[in-house]
């Protein structure tokens, strides 16, 4: 498998020996550590690849072979415990990082998405990814093939910030859509207004669904480090304000208390895993640290 530039190869490296962990109880799957009993081939035809030594002869198409006089193998859609779906944010607001070298919020969350991914593939869990800002830009179905892995990372490798946010209706849409209960991953800034975004989240919840929301936001914005007369700029709206960030910094920095507060614990409300990740966190550290405090939660 390629590894496009989203794919961490040390996050990898770092979570290789842990498993997503499911709190609630979903369709196919056991308590405990996550792993899948399905070994082998299932009954499900997926695609044709040509024969390496160590494959099963049995599973050799000797019609594909008559006609081009190569060995190929059935590949077949094996069985999967869970379906994770990726939803990932990308409205115009995700393009904001405060440092000349990056990353934006959508690159980190791209990074994050694509790394989430390759580790569900490994376990054997289908992954979808739907992409959206003010509304759904991207959907690709949870699939376990190889080829709907590669296709996945591609998207997220040539993703760019989009329009406005509004983060509730197209995940009200996308819960009205799914039938089978599985893990839902929300990778957003969050910047819209909570009740709604909560009342969404809260939407898959009913529906018997895991959720996990990934917080991301940029350092300036959580620590607010302008010192100066700084001229801000809506990435969305294009509206501009010169002010003295010295003088306005305390009260920012309530009314982002008061934001991360009501994200926390509004998802500790609907029983939906919250973690807040800062873009100038080593994105290895954060995954890692965020899936073994999960495991050991249970």
């Amino acid at each position: 498998m390629p590894s496009p530039s989203r794919l961490d190869v040390d996050v990898l490296a770092r979570i290789s020996s842990m498993q997503l962990l499911a709190k609630t109880v979903v369709e196919g799957f056991m308590l405990g550590l996550h792993r899948s009993p399905f070994r082998g081939f299932s009954v499900e035809f997926a695609e044709y690849r040509q024969y390496t030594p160590g494959d099963e002869i049995r599973h050799i198409d000797w019609k594909v072979f008559a006609k081009t006089d190569r060995y190929y193998v059935k590949q077949f859609e094996e069985e999967t415990n869970l379906a994770c779906t990726i939803l990932l944010d990308a409205s115009a607001s995700m393009g904001y990082s405060s440092r000349p070298e990056g990353p934006t919020k959508l690159q980190y969350g791209a990074s994050l998405a694509a790394c989430l991914a390759y580790f569900m593939a490994g376990q054997r869990d289908a992954t979808g990814l739907t992409v959206f800002d003010d509304h759904i830009r991207l959907m690709l179905p949870p699939r376990l093939r190889p080829s709907h892995l590669k296709r996945l990372l591609s998207e997220l490798d040539d993703l760019a910030p989009g329009g406005d946010t509004d983060i509730a209706a197209p995940l009200h849409q996308l819960a009205e859509t799914l039938r089978r209960r599985g893990m839902i991953v929300l990778v957003s800034d969050l910047l819209d207004e909570p009740e709604k975004v909560l009342s969404a989240l809260q939407h898959f919840r009913f529906a018997g669904h895991d959720v996990l929301v990934f917080h991301i936001l940029d350092e300036a914005e959580i620590g607010f480090t302008f010192d100066a007369m700084t001229e801000f700029t809506d990435l969305e709206t294009g509206e501009r304000l010169l002010v003295s960030a010295g003088g306005m910094r305390e009260a920012y920095l309530e009314e982002m208390r008061r934001f991360l507060t009501a994200c926390e614990k509004g998802c500790a409300g609907i029983r939906a895993d919250y973690a807040l990740l800062n873009t100038a966190t080593p994105l290895e550290q954060a995954l890692s640290e965020y899936l073994y405090r999960r495991s050991l939660l249970g």
